[in-house]
């Protein structure tokens, strides 16, 4: 058929080729708008499969690393898992309140409200210590449920929060503060469930090193997604952290079932054999650990508050600006916060720490490198100062746990782990009360000294109260009262 005649299937239509067109090229049945479209969305479905494998995996990964060594077996890896959500719902919520009343006076660069804020994140503590322990070693089954309880009050408040972020409803007071409460209770609560979950081809410091570093990768993987939340609207962040919580209140119910085995449990304050009560009701050698404990504790919590206030208001020379001061005590606290994850690869990667020579090392580190920022003030000895107080946190923490474990009967496990966290957590605050007030610009010159000294005696009282150099006697076990 000739290309100039008319077309037999259209009669009524024009013969020869349509205007604007190439008689020599065949027509197309689609324009390079639409291939590129399709090519565009070839490639955003290539990369979406690409980013899910590689997610996948990611996932394969981490839960064959949770789950190492025995892990698997005891049920360890569901706690692993469980801390990593814990960690993820805790930093949404503090990402969805980091604008408000309640959090913004710890960095407003007033006294006043950060006084206040301590004063409220000390009633966490004083709410968990003569509560939790107790309830956790009264009730022999239902520790799963005490953990998922807190799981869900979070879940429940942060719910309740996100519509009172913008009513301004006195609500909010009540609901923030009973997520921290509940966020210390499960501090308590799973420091007590590790032992029980601790599998024969490795040691209560290395399994709590895994759960740690659970905790620091859950954090690092939900703060950005609670930042997107956040940019949408601070009440997002609140219900992302519902969503994780509810996760969370499920999995903690899922949690191995030996967990709750605690028959024959009992407090560490119970009497000894004799008949009569330690001072502490910890046994000598854990008692020792705690006491050193507290140094390194007190110093994290005095560095946090007196750095933040310090170096915003009278910043190092050439730090004078407002940005480089704020930088500047990103750089001290997040010197810090690298020390802390430093120690949880050693925790987790050390074959063996003398936990009785670590609690020591950790008093007399954290007091050299005090001495050293006092006498060389500046940006160096400052950062030396926080990556040694968050390393040595964190191995007197793991030390005292191995303590605990080799010191005081399985029975008493659950009381002994939580006199110690909550103990060390009041003694934080308390450096943070310390930090505040020694900050104020009449006074601050003398700050970090004052704090070498206070350590200084601590330790010389830590360590003239040390078992080795009390008359020895035998120090009867806790009994079981039978």
């Amino acid at each position: 058929m000739s290309s100039n005649g008319p077309d037999p299937r259209h009669p009524g239509a024009p013969s020869g080729p349509l205007p604007g067109t190439d008689p020599t090229t065949e027509p197309t049945s689609e324009t390079g708008s639409v291939r590129a479209a399709k090519a565009t969305a070839r490639g955003v479905k290539g990369v979406a499969r690409v980013t899910g494998r590689a997610s996948k995996a990611t996932v394969r990964t981490a839960r064959k690393a949770a789950g190492a060594q025995g892990a698997d077996r005891s049920g360890l890896n569901r706690l692993i898992e469980l801390h990593a959500a814990n960690a993820a719902g805790d930093s949404a919520f503090a990402i969805a309140l980091a604008g408000t009343v309640f959090f913004a006076g710890a960095t407003s660069g007033e006294r006043g409200p950060v006084l206040l804020f301590l004063g409220l994140t000390m009633v966490p503590f004083a709410v968990v210590a003569p509560l939790i322990g107790p309830f956790l070693d009264r009730f022999s089954h239902g520790r799963r449920w005490a953990i998922g309880a807190t799981f869900a009050l979070r879940a429940f408040l942060c719910w309740v929060l996100a519509g009172t972020l913008a009513s301004g409803s006195p609500w909010f007071y009540v609901a923030a503060l009973g997520v921290l409460v509940s966020s210390k209770a499960y501090g308590v609560a799973k420091a007590a469930a590790v032992p029980r979950l601790v599998p024969p081809e490795i040691t209560l410091v290395k399994a709590n090193g895994r759960v740690a570093l659970a905790g620091v990768v859950g954090a690092c993987v939900s703060g950005p997604l609670a930042g997107l939340a956040f940019w949408i609207g601070p009440e997002w962040a609140c219900r992302y952290a519902f969503v994780v919580f509810t996760l969370g209140t499920v999995a903690a119910i899922l949690l191995p079932t030996r967990i709750d085995a605690t028959q024959g449990e009992e407090s560490v304050d119970a009497p000894r054999a004799d008949g009569k009560r330690r001072s502490s009701g910890l046994p000598p050698k854990v008692a020792f650990a705690l006491r050193a404990n507290c140094g390194p504790r007190l110093l994290s919590g005095f560095l946090t508050m007196f750095m933040t206030f310090v170096l915003a208001t009278e910043p190092l020379d050439g730090w004078e600006t407002k940005t480089k001061s704020t930088i500047l005590v990103g750089l001290v606290i997040g010197a810090a916060g690298l020390g802390n994850t430093l120690g949880i690869v050693v925790a987790s990667l050390a074959r063996k720490i003398n936990p009785a020579v670590m609690v020591v090392v950790a008093l007399i580190a954290d007091i050299a490198a005090l001495v050293f920022a006092t006498v060389l003030y500046s940006l160096l000895p400052l950062l030396v100062l926080g990556l040694t107080v968050g390393l040595m946190q964190y191995l007197a923490k793991v030390s005292l746990d191995s303590t605990i474990q080799s010191g005081v009967p399985v029975r008493a496990h659950a009381s002994a782990f939580a006199k110690g966290d909550t103990t060390l957590q009041l003694a934080w605050v308390i450096g943070g009360f310390l930090g505040v007030i020694l900050s104020y610009p009449a006074i601050n010159g003398v700050g970090l000294g004052f704090a070498a000294v206070l350590l200084t005696a601590w330790a010389v009282f830590v360590l003239r109260t040390s078992p080795t150099r009390r008359k020895k006697e035998p120090a009867p076990p806790v009994t079981t009262g039978g």
